[in-house]
């Protein structure tokens, strides 16, 4: 399936609580780059498509929506780097409340086939 490239850096970080809150991985995953590395605990780095698959669906079984301010983006030619602050708050299925937040830190690079995909996906930047 084919998804709307992203052409603009500041609306990475935007597209991807747009595809979290619809709950499709498949559409997350197509903001990545093929070997990208997300970090879904701090200093707990996942690489390749199947383990970011798996890192998404905990996040995803949440079944919570997540929010997304983006602070600032830097941008070299086709390199950038994305700063947003997220928040995923509310009562989990099991009925636990969760209360989670972070300042995501993302590099990203751009071509013409994908528009900008993440290179590495850090939800929580500082740590």
């Amino acid at each position: 399936m084919s998804y709307p490239r992203v052409e603009s850096l500041d609306q990475l970080n935007l597209a991807f609580a747009e595809r979290f809150n619809a709950q499709d991985v498949d559409a997350l995953l197509a903001l990545n780059v093929p070997d990208a590395v997300f970090v879904p605990a701090p200093g707990q780095p996942v690489q390749g498509e199947e383990a970011v698959r798996g890192a998404f669906g905990q996040f995803l079984g949440l079944n919570l929506p997540i929010s997304m301010n983006v602070r600032r983006v830097f941008q070299s030619g086709t390199t950038g780097l994305a700063v947003a602050d997220w928040t995923i708050e509310g009562v989990s299925p099991d009925g636990s409340d969760v209360e989670l937040a972070g300042t995501t830190s993302d590099v990203a690079v751009y071509d013409e086939e994908h528009g900008w995909r993440y290179v590495i996906d850090n939800p929580f930047g500082t740590a």
